[in-house]
């Protein structure tokens, strides 16, 4: 049952009534805490014709599930994943306001001139105008980040780009951004999992938290332990709900942290999303914490 609508406006989404799924609000921008990945459709780090009616299946179930938010990049099957999200989009007929699209500059594309190259590309692929919310992909060693936020910032003014945020950064290069950044930095884009808490060891999670930064945690379920990891599986049967789903709703469960699962199975990818529903106990939670300690 739909029991209320998330749309967006030129400054952000602004809500209506009662919201069906879990969001997070940031800088007046509000975010369905489970989105989509397009990591490995239509290729990996080259184009695969032969995968895209299945890719395209996908992004439609995702669509018709209700998705909202969607997460690509440039160098995803060099660009043809921002192809296929966008033929998707059209396909679909759903308002582009209703819908939030996020991709990725490439670090080999941080200078000046190359950015704007970078982004007039992904505009062009993903035959939408403006980005939602474009991201530094990975920083790398010498990189000029006065420079790239000096394009960045000027794509921000010049309207092809509506929000600013990095993917992979560490807490210093995160404080750097925001430094540089003319407006706030919306997210930083990190794999964040159970039971891989590096980035909570190294301080960017909290320091997330504490500064309406979210945190958009990338390849969210990918150990081979999460099925037979006993107190998931406890939680999981606690809930009626699937090992996959916890794990998810682990993090959805924590202020500020976002996520977006990606999957080819129908079936899957509602999965993932009804993840965004179920409420963990503060015990659950600290349960799950403890699950692979030794």
């Amino acid at each position: 049952m739909v029991i209320g609508e998330a749309r967006l406006v030129r400054g952000g989404f602004f809500l209506a009534i009662i919201l069906p799924m879990k969001y997070e609000t940031v800088h007046n921008v509000t975010l369905p805490k489970i989105g989509f990945g397009t990591w490995s459709l239509g290729g990996d780090s080259f184009p695969d014709p032969a995968r895209d009616a299945s890719s395209l299946a996908a992004l439609h179930a995702a669509l018709d599930t209700g998705c909202t938010h969607f997460d690509t990049a440039e160098i995803y099957a060099a660009g043809h994943a921002e192809e296929l999200l966008g033929r998707a989009i059209r396909e679909s007929r759903i308002g582009r306001e209703k819908l939030f699209i996020t991709t990725k500059v490439s670090p080999e594309h941080l200078a000046y001139d190359d950015v704007f190259t970078s982004c007039t590309a992904s505009l062009r692929r993903l035959q939408m105008d403006p980005i939602d919310l474009y991201l530094i992909h990975w920083p790398s060693r010498g990189m000029n980040l006065p420079e790239a936020f000096r394009a960045l910032n000027k794509l921000v003014r010049d309207g092809k780009v509506r929000h600013l945020g990095v993917s992979n950064f560490n807490l210093k290069q995160l404080k750097q951004s925001q430094e540089l950044s003319e407006t706030p930095i919306l997210t930083n884009q990190v794999p964040y999992r159970l039971p891989d808490k590096s980035y909570v060891e190294n301080g960017v999670i909290e320091y997330c938290q504490q500064n309406d930064i979210l945190v958009t945690a990338y390849s969210p379920v990918k150990f081979r332990s999460i099925r037979v990891n006993q107190t998931l599986r406890e939680v999981a049967e606690a809930h009626s709900a699937t090992p996959h789903q916890i794990a998810l709703a682990w993090l959805v469960n924590q202020p500020r942290v976002i996520t977006i699962p990606m999957s080819f199975n129908p079936q899957h990818i509602k999965e993932n999303f009804d993840a965004a529903e179920i409420v963990l106990s503060q015990d659950e939670m600290a349960r799950l914490n403890r699950a692979w300690e030794k």
